[in-house]
């Protein structure tokens, strides 16, 4: 691991303080769902709500993630960012002055909300006080801009920024159009908005999520606007106030209702499918319901909440037999096992009761016909011999592994393939899609050309290493793949990156290999894959789906309800990495309920990044050998230091040193907003990088883009051009085209990411950025994450001194409280 700044770059220094140096970086944050979706950190009150969720961007998230991502601006701004002038013309001012200037400035106020109250309220495009926070709040959290971890936290006040930044305004990304509402019932939902001074710019909004009648809904019950996204109980309360008058109180039955719904909502942002109910009660106790055991109480009499008792066994213990008919203490003993009283949305609690029930099918049917057993058998050699023998036998199997790992999915596929079954591979992302494709085709090419030659895992193109100790995993787009150091790498469509920087220019290569391997989404969406059946099964006789750990709840059980009977089911994914954008935490429940086969890959990930990577992934931040600048440490004081080393990594010092371009690296940075976040970092490299005025909602062509199709899905891509239908990108290789009016929602600029918008993805090379004020927000799984996303090269921009290594070493993900173990207990039994 080089240390020094200058290694970075073959003939012009890069010089920067000393390791030691304290960075400042404002606005280090983590989404929250978005998107990549995506998330912040929890506080403190999130861990006695039976634990926050793990970081995300999200998506968003992560979430976001939006995705539902998280976009709230970062800390208090770098005091050495400002230059005093301020301070100084203060000082000066005579305290008659001063008075002067304060009265002045109160009537100017005094009489813009004279004038505003007077005119009509347009669209929140004059909106002031708590209207214009509630409008904006709608905006910020529906694009992931508020923290699902706040849900239990009171809001912090809004901090000073050290510099401006280009910080838009998105709205809510809805995951599918939703239908039109007419025009009537928006117009009467509005008027009932303005008399609540709310804005109306939500009435259609409004209309569509509380459909029917939702204007006498409002008058009837004003919590009822708790329901839109992005609508705070402090904002709610004040449009309940407007219309209710005397008759509003804190006590309100229906306040209490709406706050429980809404608390159970962000909990679900924040990755959980239930919570405790002592955790429940302690955060509506916080939003000052005064009786949160009445307000739970009505919400489950009004079915808006579901209550679960989940037993608890010890651990280790088997669990209690059930009570036969003819014991009579069968019951009494049944009731003193202790339990978990949990209280949940039903479309999280059916979502993970049908995974369960969905699981244990699988688990418990018969696999079909398929083959003799010495045919798996003598097919199950070199790496991937353990994991052919499990499916063989079984009807879920969960594989772990890192990146080079995923040649033993590749070569199991191959073998059901020959095998006469009818194979299916699903990955998170369009690039994950590719290299699996690409890693499925060279097994098969493997299989056919030396059925007794040597192992096809350790030819070329399986993660071998050539007579220079060089990776040669798979390549990308072509056969040479990606330039060495010095090479010039092409970055025509179809190869590794292509113009527009994403990963990957195109689609995998033949039909077949298109129906065998998809994305989650698109499998699930009937775009890609197999098709189904006229049961409305999925036509594979072997599911393999990769990067299980960004499963969410809700995708895992879509998948289990989609096999037919006799299928396998193949799980696998790096448990290290970031969890879903979504609620839940599939894979890891699975995991730690053993109910069926695990087979944890032996295959190392290569070269130094893959050595850097596995040791962060165990709790240690090891110093490694990185002769051909593989890893690079560029420690920054400040924020904007930061900013400037980030810039000339990007369009300087790798292209020229290493040889990868600028269109093959990605830089990533823990939040959006601050000086240091996202949104700052594509602002400094769109100037770098491709200047122009942005006339099509900031984008101009060549701009490197993230689009977001759904909550806490993020595709790479960049803009080809804007014309009346609306802006033109490609990504992964196909063609979107966003309409004008779903611009700002669902595209942003994509040099910077998040870890949780870059899951899934790699790159040729990987700037990593870690601001002074990020220490709170990084965690194993974050940096375990984003360091990975590097193939060749990674270079860290470090100005968080020794909390790196605290993350690496203490802090591991933050707990989500689920209900899928205990209902896998109860059908399926744990594997010995």
């Amino acid at each position: 691991m080089t240390t020094d700044p200058a290694a970075a770059e073959e003939t012009e220094p890069v010089t920067g303080p000393e390791p030691g140096g304290p960075g400042a970086g404002p606005g280090a944050e983590d989404n929250g769902g978005s998107a990549d979706g995506n998330r912040a950190p929890a506080g403190p009150d999130d861990e006695a709500a039976a634990g926050a969720t793990d970081t995300t961007d999200m998506g968003s998230g992560e979430g976001g993630a939006s995705e539902s991502e998280s976009e709230s601006e970062g800390p208090a701004a770098d005091g050495a960012s400002g230059d005093g002038t301020a301070t100084d013309t203060a000082a000066q001012l005579s305290e008659a002055e001063a008075e002067l200037a304060a009265q002045r400035e109160l009537r100017e106020r005094i009489e813009r909300r004279k004038a505003e109250k007077a005119g009509p309220v347009q669209a929140g495009a004059r909106l002031s006080g708590k209207a214009a926070d509630l409008l904006a709040a709608v905006r910020a959290v529906e694009s992931g801009g508020k923290p699902p971890a706040s849900v239990f936290t009171e809001p912090e006040p809004a901090p000073r920024r050290s510099a401006p930044e280009p910080v838009r305004q998105p709205q809510a990304m809805p995951s599918a159009t939703p239908a039109p509402v007419a025009s009537e019932a928006v117009d009467t939902v509005r008027a009932v908005l303005v008399e609540g001074g709310a804005p109306d710019a939500l009435a259609a909004q409004v209309a569509t999520v509380l459909g029917e009648g939702a204007d006498t809904q409002l008058r009837e019950d004003p919590w009822q606007l708790l329901r839109v996204a992005g609508v705070r109980p402090e904002q709610a309360d004040g449009f309940a106030r407007a219309l209710l008058g005397a008759e509003c109180g804190p006590d309100d039955e229906r306040r209490g209702r709406a706050v429980t719904v809404w608390l159970l909502e962000q909990a679900a942002l924040a990755g959980h499918t239930a919570l405790e109910a002592q955790a429940l009660h302690a955060a509506l106790a916080q939003r000052s319901v005064p009786d949160p055991d009445a307000a739970v109480q009505s919400a489950l009499a009004e079915g808006d909440a579901l209550v679960f008792q989940d037993a608890l066994d010890e651990p280790g213990a088997p669990p209690a037999p059930a009570p036969s008919e003819d014991d009579g203490e069968g019951e009494e003993g049944e009731a003193e096992r202790p339990v978990r009283v949990l209280i949940g949305l039903e479309r999280y609690a059916l979502a993970e009761e049908s995974l369960a029930d969905g699981l244990a099918r699988v688990v418990n049917s018969l696999p079909k016909e398929d083959g003799s057993a010495a045919d798996w058998e003598s097919a199950a050699t070199g790496s991937a011999a353990e994991l052919i023998r499990a499916v063989a036998g079984h009807g879920l199997v969960l594989h772990t592994g890192g990146e080079a790992s995923r040649v033993e999915p590749a070569a199991l596929a191959a073998t059901a393939r020959s095998l006469g079954l009818r194979v299916c591979a699903a990955a998170h992302t369009p690039d994950g899609r590719r290299r699996f494709a690409a890693l499925l085709a060279s097994a098969e090419r493997a299989g056919r050309g030396a059925a007794s030659g040597p192992d096809p895992l350790s030819a070329p193109g399986f993660g071998a290493e050539d007579e220079t100790g060089t990776p040669d995993g798979p390549r990308h787009g072509t056969d040479d793949g990606p330039g060495s150091p010095g090479r010039t790498h092409d970055s025509a469509a179809g190869t590794h990156g292509g113009a527009s920087g994403q990963p990957g220019g195109g689609q995998p290569g033949d039909a077949e290999t298109d129906e065998t391997v998809a994305t989650v989404a698109g499998l699930l969406a009937g775009t890609e894959g197999p098709g189904r059946d006229a049961d409305g099964m999925l036509r594979t006789d072997l599911l393999i789906v990769l990067d299980a750990p960004q499963l969410d709840v809700e995708s895992a059980a879509m998948l289990a309800e989609s096999l037919p009977d006799g299928a396998r089911l193949v799980l696998s994914g790096d448990p290290g990495v970031l969890w879903s954008a979504g609620s839940g935490r599939v894979f890891a429940d699975l995991l730690a309920a053993r109910a069926c086969p695990q087979v944890a890959s032996r295959t190392p990930d290569p070269g130094p990044i893959g050595e850097l990577v596995s040791g962060i992934g165990i709790g240690e931040l090891n110093q490694v050998a990185a002769p051909g600048k593989e890893v690079v440490i560029v420690p920054v004081r400040d924020a904007g230091e930061a900013v400037h080393r980030t810039v000339q990594l990007i369009a300087d010092s790798v292209p020229r040193a290493i040889g990868i371009p600028a269109e093959q690296t990605q830089v990533i940075t823990p939040g959006h907003g601050g000086a240091v976040g996202t949104r700052a970092l594509n602002t400094a490299l769109k100037e770098r990088l491709n200047p122009g005025p942005g006339r099509f909602g900031g984008f101009d062509p060549g701009d490197r883009i993230a689009y977001s199709p759904a909550p806490g899905r993020t595709v790479p891509g960049h803009v080809v051009k804007a014309d009346a239908e609306g802006l033109h990108l490609e990504c992964a290789g196909a063609p979107v085209v966003v309409p004008k009016e779903r611009v700002e929602q669902t595209v942003r600029h994509g040099w910077a990411l998040t870890a949780h918008q870059a899951v899934g993805v790699r790159w040729p090379a990987a700037v990593v950025v870690l601001p002074g004020d990020a220490a709170q927000a990084l965690t194993r799984p974050w940096i375990y994450t984003a360091f990975g996303r590097a193939e060749q090269h990674l270079s860290v921009v470090h100005g968080v001194d020794q909390a790196l290594p605290r993350a690496v070493a203490e802090v591991t993900a933050k707990p989500r409280t689920t209900r899928l173990p205990a209902l896998l207990r109860a059908q399926v039994p744990a594997a010995g």
